[in-house]
């Protein structure tokens, strides 16, 4: 920003500039639209962010955010508890919710493994699934990361953990555009993965 702009408006930009794919450009635009909006507004947007920071949490069982002990999904009585769908994100599980078609639960990786970035399996939620399919009842593990390096190598690797525990481990059919991410996939493309899928070896 300018040398003229006022230091707190200069720290407000840099703190929206950390923000994922928003640059000091959008930073800036954001900083000078929160000074446009009313005081309340402004409290409520400051009071939303730390509300949601104290109060979400990993779910106990599949480590998607919420709010209570067990997420929603995992609460639904109706839901097929013997498939379980590994994604690597929380948004992942909203892009797969869309299709309406999957009916089994998820487990929430928060990241992939990814060496060039210091993302290494025990930063992962690895041991907690693991722990699901040891206590038995999960017949099928979907994984569901996105088709990239990262995503092939997390799978491949939770593959070789899992199929000894006596579960169908499967992947996405590449139905998928390679590189790309899975919560920009439209319903159709991402029901037709998941339809198709394979087993891995």
């Amino acid at each position: 920003m300018a040398g003229h702009d006022a230091l707190p408006l200069v720290v407000l930009t840099e703190q929206f500039a950390k923000l994922p794919g928003i640059g000091m450009k959008s930073a800036a635009r954001l900083a000078y639209h929160v000074m446009s909006m009313d005081a309340e507004d402004v409290d409520a947007f400051a009071q939303a962010l730390l509300n949601a920071k104290r109060t979400v949490h990993h779910c106990q069982c599949c480590e998607n955010l919420t709010d209570r002990d067990r997420c929603a999904i995992c609460e639904d009585p109706t839901r097929d508890t013997s498939t379980v769908c590994v994604v690597a994100s929380p948004k992942d599980i909203d892009a797969f919710e869309r299709t309406g078609e999957y009916h089994g639960v998820y487990h929430v990786l928060h990241g992939l493994i990814s060496p060039m970035r210091g993302v290494m399996p025990d930063d992962l939620k690895i041991r907690s699934l693991i722990a699901r399919v040891q206590k038995g009842g999960i017949q099928e593990v979907i994984m569901a990361t996105d088709p990239t390096v990262e995503g092939d190598a997390t799978a491949a690797y939770l593959a070789q953990l899992l199929t000894p525990l006596g579960v169908r481990v499967t992947r996405l059919a590449f139905g998928l555009p390679v590189g790309g991410m899975l919560e920009y996939a439209d319903e159709v493309t991402l029901y037709k993965a998941l339809e198709n899928r394979s087993e891995m070896a």
